[in-house]
């Protein structure tokens, strides 16, 4: 009889451990499709940012190295 209730209490522990490993599966499956819905948003942002940048990097416009200093000089 105490052989059969260490392995219902084994079994049992089991149980409750497949269980919590399922939850922590699910919650960090739904952070990583979180921070691929990210990464595929920044990556979108990037674009769009290059599309909006003038071509050449900004060297179209001559620039004037005063402009550069620091406010204190």
């Amino acid at each position: 009889m105490q052989h059969t209730y260490d392995i219902e209490q084994r079994l049992e522990a089991l149980e409750i451990k497949a269980s919590f490993t399922e939850d922590l599966l699910d919650q960090l499956n739904m952070t990583i499709y979180r921070q691929q819905e990210l990464i595929d948003r920044l990556a979108r942002e990037v674009i769009q940012l290059r599309q909006q940048a003038p071509e050449g990097g900004g060297a179209a416009a001559p620039r004037n190295p005063r402009d550069e200093l620091p406010p204190h000089y």
